[in-house]
């Protein structure tokens, strides 16, 4: 298995679909007497609807529905999936699969994870350990920061689905306006400072949420340091985010939170929330995951709208952009483990994954697929994720991340009351008693 050197997604819908022939919801398998594998799945593209239908009324290839339906088929009757469609926020998707698993409940076999509850589940033994050899196989191809957000103490215990990342997208005709030179690398000060001169805005996440938390990370990577020196240590991790970085880190935040460049919504914005700022008539930079390409937001100022690396926390370090997507995780509760493994490598072939890609606009894990002509046709910007995504900073990958997380963002929040010399060492006093249960979130 390839690893680096340095370590490395509404309401609950009642409604359920079978991915192979029309299979029956219940008992784990179908009339026939084929095992059906229950795969609960994030919202994307088409949700439960195998199809997305555009203006036309021609029907295409959707998301994860669509690959359940394919693999089922391809499986020549070794198993069905039907998929079941978790909430929209991550930490509502985490909460109910949290409740189930903890619960023993087998009618979970596959499920799909944000990589940031991925060392949570493995570290609770949610997860169906993989053999080495399924662990090398199933990791073969795929890019190493994909890899790195599925790893928890040194095994792979998820299978990529598909990898986004974080890159900036701004309006041609601001940044020419400012002088701002995008050729090379950018940093926070000098997009701020673009923004300020051409009366525009920055948008970024910035809620008390977990994109908020997303932010941060990448800016404390960005200037050398890390949340989180051992996240194997659990609840005794050292919490480093007092440190040079750390303070880094803040005076980004603090810049951009007292700038004439933040949105007026900047401490309420998500990343439809950021998307609707850079859309506005004075929007001028975004840092936003790669489907904001198709986003039809964007699409009235497409032919003015131009990409370039996450921008650096300090000019003499490389940036290191956020990592999202998703994994497939295989429940050690599920009554087909072994089929499931079998289904999860189809759903996460190349084919699978090129065919997602293609019609959600979240990008593939699998390395080569950036490489195909039709890839970058539809997506000029492909070869800019792929690097992105190999240079990304994972979140920790700490069973306590939730925690973490939840500390982190609501002590540097709002963006505007951050000070740099006070509030990495205020958050880090912060996390550490929510670990050791003297203080509560």
């Amino acid at each position: 298995m390839r690893m680096r050197a340095r370590r490395r997604a509404a309401v609950l819908a009642a409604t359920v679909i079978t991915a192979g022939a029309l299979a029956a919801c219940g008992g784990g398998g179908s009339d026939s007497g084929t095992p059906t594998l229950t795969w609960y799945i994030n919202p994307d593209v088409s949700n439960l609807d195998p199809y997305v239908t555009g203006e036309d009324g021609k029907q295409t290839p959707g998301g994860q529905a669509y690959l359940a339906m394919k693999c089922a088929k391809e499986s020549n009757g070794a198993y069905d999936i039907k998929v079941q469609l978790l909430p929209n926020d991550a930490s509502q998707q985490r909460e109910q699969l949290v409740r189930r698993l903890a619960a023993k409940d087998t009618s979970i076999d596959l499920m799909s994870l944000d990589p940031a509850f991925t060392a949570e589940f493995a570290n609770a033994g949610f997860l169906e350990p993989m053999s080495e050899e399924q662990q090398s196989q199933l990791s073969e191809g795929m890019l190493d920061g994909a890899i790195e957000a599925a790893t928890y103490d040194d095994n792979l215990v998820a299978v990529p689905l598909w990898s986004n990342t974080q890159i900036l997208w701004y309006k041609k005709s601001v940044a020419k306006k400012a002088g701002l030179d995008t050729s090379g690398p950018v940093t926070w000060d000098q997009v701020i400072a673009a923004a300020e001169k051409t009366g525009t805005t920055v948008s970024v996440q910035a809620k008390r949420y977990e994109g908020y938390s997303v932010w941060i990370n990448s800016l404390v990577a960005g200037a050398g340091g890390q949340i989180v020196e051992d996240p194997e240590a659990g609840k005794d991790a050292k919490i480093t985010i007092d440190s040079p970085a750390g303070k880094a880190a803040a005076e980004v935040v603090s810049t951009l939170g007292k700038s004439d460049a933040a949105p007026p919504a900047l401490s309420n914005a998500d990343e439809g929330g950021s998307v609707a700022a850079f859309s506005a008539a004075d929007g001028g930079f975004l840092v936003n995951w790669t489907y904001l390409y198709s986003d039809p937001n964007v699409a009235p100022f497409k032919e003015d709208l131009a990409w370039v690396r996450y921008p650096r926390t300090v000019a003499d370090q490389e940036s290191r952009p956020p990592i999202g997507g998703i994994n497939i995780g295989v429940s050690s509760y599920g009554k087909h483990p072994e089929l499931a493994y079998e289904a999860t490598a189809c759903l996460t072939s190349e084919e699978s994954q090129k065919t997602y890609a293609q019609a959600s606009g979240n990008q593939p894990a699998r390395s080569a697929i950036y490489d195909e002509p039709e890839t970058r046709k539809a997506f000029p910007m492909a070869p800019l994720w792929r690097e992105s995504i190999d240079a990304a900073a994972a979140r920790p990958m700490t069973p306590y991340w939730s925690d973490i997380s939840t500390a982190l963002y609501s002590s540097w929040h709002p963006p505007s009351s951050v000070n740099p010399d006070k509030t990495p060492a205020e958050s880090k006093r912060y996390i550490e008693d929510v670990l050791q249960g003297k203080a509560l979130l």
